[in-house]
């Protein structure tokens, strides 16, 4: 590619008291998991580029993936058979463009992660593929029950020695800088604010090329599996910049979290069901083959669905997992992660059932791109969970996530590589006048306690009209309330969280509102049937 290309370093020697120094780089991008990442490293030869990450390198939700990676690697399988398995998840929501593109570019994902040197799990010299719900056939590239820790620990040594890169730990996105923001005709994202947490400062970036790998939005929910990071940071900084967002009612609710007091959001993987385990009720009663005919093997939303039906009817806190006839050589050696973390907590998977609950998962909806990440804000890209490429469609087909981050990060950074570099343009640093009232973050952190309780109760596994008016009209006094904080008061985490948990829950609230059917991961008691056709939800600034 030659000499890398930079952008006009205007306003560089520009000191701010409050702000400090304009940062300028060629590529920025925000969020450190597996699409962001995988966009770091592919760009880096050519390019300078800064990550920036809100909490450390490694708290991302990507290295928290158990199960692995969907990829058509065996004989007996195929790419029409992997489409079809997706397209019947996605409930007749997915973009098919979309989902033969990611598929079909799924071995070549998998090859460079094994260049990189991702120890994937293999048996007699070929890699071991395990199934998930929802597959018609074993098509999982894995790390035993670790893989998102696995492509971290090799990816992330690389980018912090990559002379290119630039890493910003606690650094949090506070908005985007456009244009039309700065009465600037056309629109183009010319960089971003951020909250460094360790001086308390917001700086500025700027950049020719911004992509947002900033994850879901699972904390809007009392009970996620995501980590604390998934605040719906880039979905809600793209929105307030004027980009469209598609499916925002779509959220995938993990079947089996694991029920105990002291393991917060931890994973029980949905390889556990795909290798033999069996749900059952305290009483030891198995129910699944009563809601499907795939029984254990149903994709996620209807066996999300079953066990909340059977706590509900028998009134009881979780349902169990049962991996006991696998035997205890079996568990020990394809599921190595969990089975030390549950005996950790007095639980032997192979004498004992395992006890579960559903929990948000992932955001399936997200900012509309094309197949190359753009958004509809030129030199803007979203990649990973934070994007709506289509694959996903109402439900998101298992181990289909990794896929979709290393396959799109890809795509954004051949996009970049082939797209001409604009000068950069002056730009305002943060006016950082606001005061500072410490007695408010008590009533932040009141106001984020009781959105995610009636976002679990109102906006959960089963909706109603009446469920979401109520939800809506709470959101409607939260924003206010937020608005008057982010006017006066000084900005914090916990605000420009809570900012974001708000508007996200917004969008997903008014995109359930206009979805008059049961499709997918939505589901509502006053239009249980589902229309013969639909399209996707499509909602614009």
């Amino acid at each position: 590619m030659g000499s890398p290309p930079r952008i006009l370093r205007l306003l560089h020697d520009l000191k701010n008291p409050r702000s400090g120094l304009l940062k300028t780089f060629d590529v920025l991008i925000v969020g450190s998991g597996l699409a962001g990442a995988t966009a770091a490293l592919r760009l880096a030869d050519c390019f300078k580029v800064a990550v920036l990450t809100k909490r450390s390198l490694e708290d991302g939700a990507s290295g928290w993936a158990q199960g692995g990676i969907a990829a058509v690697m065996g004989k007996n399988d195929s790419f029409q058979s992997h489409i079809n398995d997706t397209l019947e998840a996605g409930a007749g929501l997915c973009d098919e463009d979309a989902t033969r593109f990611i598929i079909e570019h799924a071995p070549a994902a998998i090859d460079w992660l094994t260049q990189q040197g991702v120890p994937f799990t293999h048996e007699e010299g070929h890699l071991h593929l395990t199934r998930e719900g929802g597959h018609s056939h074993r098509r999982i590239v894995h790390a035993a029950d670790a893989t998102g820790a696995a492509v971290q620990n090799s990816l992330y040594p690389q980018l912090k020695a990559h002379p290119n890169i630039t890493l910003f730990d606690h650094h949090m996105l506070v908005d985007l800088i456009t244009t039309h923001k700065l009465r600037q005709a056309g629109g183009r994202c010319l960089g971003l604010y951020a909250l460094n947490e360790l001086t308390d400062e917001v700086e500025t970036f700027g950049a020719a090329h911004t992509i947002l790998a900033t994850g879901g939005a699972g904390k809007v929910y009392l009970y996620t599996t995501n980590p604390d990071t998934s605040t719906g940071d880039g979905i809600a900084a793209a929105w307030r910049s004027g980009c469209r967002v598609s499916n925002m009612e779509f959220i995938q609710f993990h079947p089996t979290c694991l029920y105990h007091p002291h393991a917060k959001s931890f994973l029980i993987s949905e390889a556990l069901r795909g290798e033999g385990g069996i749900l059952r009720l305290p009483d030891g009663t198995r129910f699944m083959p009563e809601h499907d005919r795939r029984a254990e093997l149903a994709p996620r939303d209807i066996v999300a669905r079953a066990i909340d039906f059977e706590m509900k009817r028998h009134g009881v806190d979780c349902v169990y997992l049962d991996m006991r006839h696998k035997g205890e050589a079996f568990v020990r050696e394809h599921f190595p992660t969990i089975y030390q973390r549950c005996l950790e907590l007095g639980i032997d998977m192979a004498k004992d059932p395992i006890p579960v609950v559903p929990a948000a998962h992932y955001t399936c909806g997200g900012i509309v791109t094309d197949l190359s990440g753009r958004t509809d804000l030129q030199n803007l890209y979203a990649v990973g969970e934070t994007a709506c490429t289509g694959l996903h469609g109402a439900n998101r087909l298992a181990s289909n996530s990794l896929l979709e981050c290393v396959v799109l990060a890809t795509a954004a950074s051949d996009a970049i590589h082939a797209s001409p570099v604009f000068p950069g343009a002056p730009l305002p640093l943060w006016d950082s006048s606001q005061v500072t009232d410490a007695d408010e973050e008590v009533v932040i952190s009141h106001n984020w306690d009781e959105l995610r309780r009636f976002m679990w109760d109102y906006v959960g596994i089963v909706r109603t009209d009446k469920r979401l008016e109520r939800a809506a009209h709470r959101l409607k006094l939260l924003t206010e309330e937020i608005r008057e904080f982010y006017a006066n008061f000084h900005v914090s985490r916990d605000l420009l969280e809570l900012r974001n948990l708000v508007l996200v829950s917004e969008l997903i609230v008014r995109s359930a509102q206009s979805r008059h059917e049961s499709r997918g991961l939505h589901y509502s008691r006053d239009y249980p049937f589902t229309l013969e056709s639909a399209q996707p939800t499509l909602l614009k600034p």
